[in-house]
């Protein structure tokens, strides 16, 4: 079985290339198999590459513990990449089909090299039932949250999937491996949630450490950052555009006008390899 690794910002994941051929896949099983760091390839996550009647392609994208999620943003300017480099699409822009929606990803060109993605990650979700979260008010800014005795305050956005994002003055004092995953599974989140905790260091910068569902730490999400950026504005934090900077990498988030979130960022190769089956 051949595969490509990617990654976005450190946020990697295995590719396999089923956009011509879709044989049966048990997808979650091997998901949990080639992403074991030290028994398998070692990844974030699982990308299948797929057709698609709706759009130029699909793509299904399965965490580390073998659950699929609605959408992820660095996994998908690397699909775009992909796709862009294995010719199967050469329109630019280009649309993905993702359990999401179909997403619009404008690529930047030089000399025929993709060098970023910018990504019509379309407009955000405020309202409790859709995102989802068991609460009674929406939008949800700034609500109180028991974790274990102590109370976070949370903004709740989707941007395709769930986000619980946190204001935190620093970092130094955050249990971020115990926190994470005790908010992810919380009760209030029927579906579980991807957690970011923000810094907010200017107007138009923001240092974000995330807790991913599914996954647990990485070193960057594109909804996520996404979310964050949302979260920013509705709290009065920042402005429309800010930089998001996360421990791989940094990326441009901009709530524009027309209500839809851009994200521009990088998509990069690492390696091409041969599974041997056992």
């Amino acid at each position: 079985m051949e595969f490509v690794k990617m990654h976005g910002l450190g946020n990697d994941f295995v590719f396999l290339d089923h956009f011509s051929v879709s044989p049966a896949t048990d997808y979650p099983a091997l998901a949990r198999r080639l992403c074991d760091r030290h028994f398998g390839i070692g990844a974030d996550g699982l990308i299948a590459i797929l057709p698609s009647e709706a759009a130029d392609a699909r793509m299904r994208i399965f965490n580390a513990d073998g659950s699929e999620p609605e959408m992820c943003g660095n996994g998908i300017r690397c699909a775009a990449r992909f796709l862009y480099d294995k010719r199967y699409v050469t329109s630019n822009p280009l649309t993905i089909e993702t359990l999401a929606g179909i997403l619009s990803l404008r690529l930047d060109l030089g000399d025929g090299i993709v060098k970023g993605v910018r990504v019509d990650m379309g407009a955000p979700i405020l309202k409790a039932g859709l995102i989802p979260v068991l609460a009674q008010r929406e939008p949800l800014i700034n609500v109180p949250l028991n974790v274990e005795g102590k109370v976070w305050h949370y903004t709740a956005v989707s941007m395709g999937n769930p986000h619980c994002v946190i204001f935190v003055k620093d970092f130094e004092d955050l249990d971020f491996e115990h926190v994470g995953p005790a908010i992810e599974k919380h009760a209030d989140f029927p579906r579980r949630t991807n957690v970011e905790f923000i810094r907010v260091d200017s107007e138009n910068e923001i240092t974000m450490k995330v807790w991913e569902r599914g996954a647990g730490p990485t070193l960057a999400c594109g909804t996520g950052a996404c979310a964050a950026a949302v979260a920013a504005v509705l709290n009065h934090k920042t402005g429309r555009s800010v930089t998001v900077h996360l421990p791989g990498g940094d990326l441009l988030i901009e709530w524009a006008a027309d209500n839809h979130v851009y994200m521009t960022g990088p998509a990069s190769y690492v390696f091409r390899g041969e599974l041997v089956e056992p």
